[in-house]
This record gives C-alpha cells, structure tokens and sequence, in this order.
C-alpha cells in the first residue's frame, strides 16, 4: 500500500508539473511593467498598459518560446497602430510581426489588426477603433494562427524553404521573445496579456505548406501589395465561410458583392440592409454590384453608401432600337453592324462612367460574336476616348481575371493616365475563383504599384 501510495503521489507531482509548464501565465497584471523591459512613452494607468506614439516598446525579458498560445485584450485609440512580435529578440531584428491597426483612414490599408505582417496581410480588421478587442496567436511547430474576437483571419504554414526577400529575410518560425511595439500618432492599450507555454516535444505533425518557390501570392505579400480580390459572388453554393476558408489557405483577402438590381437577388433597400446586417462583422470586404441603369434610382444614395464600394458594367444597356441588352447573352445581342455596334458599345460605356460608382468592371468587354477580334475592334481612337472618360471620372478600372479583359494597351493608357486599379473575377461559382493570375501579369509587365490601388471605403 505504501510503495502505491508512493507511486501515487510521484504521478501526481509528475502531472502536476507537466500542467504547470503548459498552463496559462498572465504576462500584465494590471499594476506595473514588472517582467519588461521598456522604451519611449509605455506606461501603466489605471489597470492599462498604455504605448503611445512612434517609438514606444515593450519586450518581454525573460522569453524563450517556441510552441505556445497567447491572448492579449486590446484597444486603440484613433491613429493607434503597431505590433505584436513573437519568436523575435530586443532589438525587433527577427521573428513575425502581427499588426495592431484598426484606422479605416491609413493610407497603408493592407495591414489591417491580425495580418501576419509580409506574409499575410488583411486588407480589413473586424475590431474597431475605441473598442476592446481579443486577439489570439498560436504558434506550434511550422503554423501560426491568427484570430480575432475569435474568428479566425490568418492560417499560416511555413515551408521548409520560405520565400523572403529584403528586410523579411528574418521573418522566419524559431524561438525567441514576445514584444510590443506602437508605430502610430495615437495609442495601444492593454489590460490583459496571457500565455500558454507548449512543450517543445509534444504529439504535434508538422503541416504540409504550399511551395512557395511556385506562388505569386507570397510575392506580392513580400512586396507589401495589396492582395485583395474586390470581385467575388456567393454563387454555384458557395458560402461566406467557403470564401473565408478559401481566403485563410490563399492568403487572397476577398470582396464579397451581391447582384443587385431588377431581377437580380436583391432589388430594394430592405434586401440591401439585411445583407449588410448578415455580413458586415466577417472579415471580408462588402461591395455592391449595381445591375442595369436602373440602379441609380432603385436603391438609396444612403443605402448604397453603407456598402465599402459600389461597382457597375456596361453589359446591360437600351440599343438604338430600345430594346434591353445583355451583352453576355447572345440572344440579347442584335449587331447588324459590327463598326457601328462597337461605337454604340464605346458610347454607353461613357454614358455609364457618369454614375455614382466607384469601379467600372467587367471593362470594356465585347460580346461572343466580337470577342475573338478584340484588338481590332478597340482601336487607338476608340481606347482614347473611353481612357479620357475613364480618368475624367475618376472611377477605377477593373483587371478582370475571369475574361482577361480589358487588354494591355487599354490598362496601360488608364495607368499613364492616373486611373486607380482593382483585381476581380466575377466568378461564377467555387470553382473559377483563380489566383488572381491575369492582374499578376498585367501588374509585371506595367510596373502597377501600391499607391495605384483603389482604397475601398471600409465601413464597420
């Protein structure tokens, strides 16, 4: 009994041990920086850890962590903004960053609260400025996962051979540190920090990640682009949380637009708020595809203005004769000139620059019985007049991945002339959502830069 009893009480301690080295550890107790090690204008009031400024830091002294989980309780305050660093030292020379900004105005608008900063950046937070926010990070062996108030926002894996260039050479999955850091003009408060230690050796498979030798998605992450696909439909069957879950493995952030319009899913306000009122806390971007020229007046300027942009085409028009056009179907195609069908294409694509949208899509697309000879047809003459409308507008362009359209020339007399660029697809369904892979050659091939991106209107 007595060598049970022993026995006992050694597995008791052994457990106890192993519960004390994975249990939860408060990091800030609400009293002092005991534990941090500090720059610039960090200090602690009233139970908030508060850094203020550009050059405030706090690292964390004694961290030496590889696999763990850490929850911070978080606000800003307006033109608040930085990071959290992890597997990183005092110096901020290695490791990830995962961003804290949630400023609808910053003109860097990629790198929204929760990115994975040059690896995965998020093109919107679902935290707002002046609230209290969760964020969580996990790191076990090569993933890292991201969320916020508990949605998921970034899945990482990381290769065994990482695409990194310049100064993300060291953005890499080690051991190392945690820190803070605020690079805004407001401030980051905190009024929690807790963190879960993982064993080293615990039953863990590493996960297969993508060669990222092959993606171009990590490229313009690298290059601190904008990822954002403005141009996707919840069609075929495809959810919101399809598109999330597509989003967490691409690293494409998404746009979802309903059709909105005569005929189409949603054709008053009412429709327009209960979409909103069912989206507008997912971590995508909401965009309204306005259908037919009728739109104008089928829905409210007030309502239209909730969404983070509106966009149009130029596909369903009145012809010469008065009757209805769908440009896409065929049978509501009547050319009986091609030349003088084109010039009426180019007209009431004008005509439609003149609404109060924000992005033109679908551009300069011709119908089935043209298609094939599109450079002919949109001749240095007819470009001209459609890029001046264009940039007279001061509405964006869409790079259409689906249609590849419009063409080389047409984008690159809008780029001379100052026009702002989006990527979409206008899938139509799970299947066809792409890679974004006609805006990437268009994008190489023309030099587009950051600053030449439409900025959607994030509202919250």
């Amino acid at each position: 009994m007595k060598l049970k009893a022993l026995l006992f009480t050694l597995i008791c301690c052994i457990l106890f041990a192993a519960c004390s080295e994975k249990g939860a550890k408060t990091l800030f107790n609400g009293k002092d920086l005991k534990g941090w090690t500090t720059e610039g204008q960090t200090a602690v009031k009233d139970g908030v850890m508060t850094l203020s400024g550009k050059d405030a830091k706090a690292v964390l002294t004694k961290g030496d962590l590889k696999n763990f989980v850490v929850e911070l309780d978080i606000r800003t305050t307006p033109g608040g903004k930085g990071a959290l660093w992890f597997h990183t030292d005092g110096t901020l020379s290695k490791g990830y960053k995962v961003a804290i900004n949630n400023d609808i105005t910053d003109e860097v608008w990629w790198r929204m609260t929760g990115s994975l900063v040059s690896v995965r950046n998020l093109t919107k937070s679902i935290a707002k400025e002046g609230e209290w926010f969760k964020l969580r990070i996990s790191v076990d062996y090569n993933s890292i996962l991201v969320s916020v108030n508990g949605i998921d926002v970034v899945e990482y894996n990381q290769p065994d051979e990482p695409y990194r260039i310049g100064e993300n050479t060291n953005t890499l999955i080690s051991s190392g540190t945690l820190a803070l850091e605020s690079q805004g003009n407001g401030e980051i408060q905190l009024r929690s920090i807790v963190l879960e230690t993982l064993p080293d050796e615990h039953e863990r498979q590493l996960v297969v990640a993508i060669d990222e030798n092959d993606d171009e998605i990590i490229r313009l992450h690298q290059a601190d682009f904008p990822v954002l696909e403005y141009h996707a439909h919840l069609k075929g069957g495809l959810t919101v949380g399809d598109i999330c879950n597509h989003a967490l493995k691409s690293g494409i952030n998404y746009a979802i637009a309903p059709n909105c319009g005569i005929g189409f899913p949603i054709t008053d306000d009412a429709g327009v708020i209960a979409f909103l009122d069912s989206f507008r806390h997912e971590p995508v971007t909401l965009a309204m595809q306005a259908e037919g020229r009728e739109w104008v007046t089928t829905f409210s300027q007030s309502v239209r203005d909730e969404f983070d942009y509106v966009f149009t085409d130029a596909m369903t028009f009145i012809d010469a004769k008065g009757r209805r056009t769908r440009l896409w179907i065929s049978d509501e195609t009547w050319i009986e000139n091609e030349q003088q069908y084109m010039d009426l294409i180019v007209d009431k694509i004008c005509g439609v620059l003149t609404e109060p949208m924000d992005i033109y899509v679908n551009p300069c697309f011709l119908p089935e019985k043209m298609a094939d000879r599109y450079d002919e047809f949109w001749t240095e003459a007819r470009m001209d007049k459609f890029v001046a409308a264009l940039a007279k507008s001061g509405k964006a362009l869409e790079i259409n991945n689906r249609y590849r359209i419009p063409n080389l020339a047409i984008i690159k007399k809008a780029k001379d002339a100052g026009v702002k660029f989006t990527c979409g697809t206008n899938n139509a369904g799970n299947s066809d959502l792409g890679r974004l892979e006609y805006f990437i050659e268009t994008k190489k091939a023309l030099g587009i830069k950051a600053s030449e991106m439409y900025k959607p209107k994030i509202k919250l």
